[in-house]
């Protein structure tokens, strides 16, 4: 049960499972691609009106799987940043699969389709901090949006082809260990690099993704993606521009499991090492087209194009404890992730993510979570030593150097289908050590963040 609450947590960040609400699953999927299991319903707990008029199992049984998740949080900073006081966020997410093969026939075939209803009064990372790492990974612009909507066939010989509008985070540079950390979102490093922030929560863009699983303990995926799914507010804000004439994003990742199974009695691991590749172009974050550098009042002001970017990433999830009979979710685990990229065209070059979660240990409370995370994200050596060109020309410009975060949070099950969850973070440096907007020669003060999410899945 652990396994199932930390994967509810980890879906409160756009489509990062395909879940369903039956113990079905799609035809010939448990040959292609390990999904683990379907996050726990409240529904049991609902008695008649879990599923009134039998509806839902009618559909169920014809392949078709309607699941809602509700998460709605509190969040606020009581000092530090740009502004103070408390934050409402929510987001409701309906998440549609139906499995092909049962419904009409096509075997190994599965369409999915979900949006989000997001509903908030601000965002705590803008508003309150100005920072660069997720506060809570639900923090959009408030709007009824179309997220992924895509085909997938797959073969008992382990292909796997998925088309359509597709997410990026659901798949790729992903810890299944760090979920349930509200902080924990698609990296920063992709997030503050790539055009629009990238394929991620609540972005979707068209793409084409191939998976091989030659057996549950092996996958390779690429996939193509259109490299701008265009600004959430303005260009793309419900999700139906369907974006196709940008550079393209490419993917590619290699996962490797061992002790996956629910009865083995060794310690469960998995390993990720992936990489990107952006077919656009970008600024150089210091010097201009002519030659000189951006900071110089004589240059043209115009920086230097280059052409694309990418990195290289690694991901590592290690049970370090596994109390008998569990899962290899249970027990203690900690995770890890540590990303690169081109210094001169990225303001973000360097970012690490880790921490530790115990799962079913709590006394008496065997459905229940903790644990601790980090996140360091160091901004790129030029754009450093373009802080530094400024502060020749203004002594009180400041010279950024990183923002990290530290994060303690507590999921506990009221009923099964519905937890909440208390979260302490501290942010250290916001924006990497930017001037106060309201307070010239002053640089934001870090702080303490404290929330409380709520999270149900019917």
């Amino acid at each position: 049960m652990s396994g199932l609450l930390a994967m509810i947590g980890g879906l409160s960040s756009a489509g990062a499972q395909t879940p369903g609400d039956v113990p079905e699953r799609p035809s010939q999927s448990a040959a292609a691609e390990p999904q683990g299991d379907f996050p726990v319903s409240i529904r049991s707990s609902l008695g008649e009106f879990g599923d009134p008029g039998g509806v839902r199992a009618a559909l169920g049984a014809r392949g078709i799987n309607l699941t809602f998740l509700s998460t709605n949080e509190v969040l606020g900073n009581p000092s530090g940043g740009v502004r103070n006081g408390p934050i409402y966020a929510g987001k409701l997410e309906g998440i549609l699969t139906v499995d092909l093969g049962r419904l009409a026939g096509l075997d190994g075939v599965t369409a999915f389709a979900n949006a989000f209803q997001i509903h908030d009064t601000g965002g705590l990372r803008d508003r309150s901090f100005e920072r660069l790492i997720t506060v809570s990974n639900i923090e959009a612009y408030p709007t009824t949006r179309l997220s992924e909507l895509w085909l997938e066939r797959r073969w008992a010989s382990g292909f796997a082809v998925r088309i359509g509008q597709i997410a990026a985070d659901g798949e790729f540079f992903a810890s299944e260990t760090g979920k349930p950390f509200l902080s924990n979102d698609w990296p920063t490093i992709t997030g503050a690099n790539l055009p629009s922030g990238g394929p991620a929560y609540p972005l979707a863009t068209p793409g084409v993704r191939l998976r091989y699983d030659p057996n549950a303990d092996l996958s390779a995926l690429v996939a193509v993606f259109n490299g701008d799914p265009g600004d959430q507010r303005v260009v793309n804000r419900h999700g139906i521009n369907f974006r196709t004439g940008d550079p393209p994003l490419v993917m590619a990742e290699i996962q490797r499991r061992w002790n996956q199974e629910p009865d083995s009695r060794n310690l469960a691991a998995s390993l990720k090492f992936g990489g990107y590749r952006h077919f656009g172009r970008f600024d150089h974050l210091r010097f201009s087209a002519d030659g000189r550098r951006l900071a110089d009042p004589s240059s043209d002001g115009t920086a230097r194009r280059l052409r694309g970017t990418g990195g290289l990433y690694v991901v590592a999830d290690q049970q370090l404890y596994r109390p008998e009979g569990g899962g290899p979710s249970s027990g203690i685990s900690a995770y890890a992730r540590l990303s690169g990229s081109p210094s001169d065209r990225n303001l973000i070059d360097l970012w690490a993510d880790g921490g530790v979660v115990v799962a079913g240990l709590v006394p008496g409370r065997p459905d229940d979570l903790f644990g601790a995370s980090f996140i360091y994200a160091r901004i790129s050596d030029t754009a450093r030593a373009f802080d530094r060109d400024r502060s020749l020309l203004d002594r009180s410009h400041p010279i950024r150097t990183a923002e990290a975060t530290i994060e303690l949070s507590y999921q506990m099950q009221i009923v099964p289908g519905w937890t909440l969850q208390p979260d302490i973070q501290y942010v250290f440096n916001p924006a990497g050590g930017a001037e106060h907007p309201s307070r010239p020669e002053t640089l934001i003060n870090g702080g303490f963040v404290f929330g409380l999410r709520s999270t149900a899945v019917y």
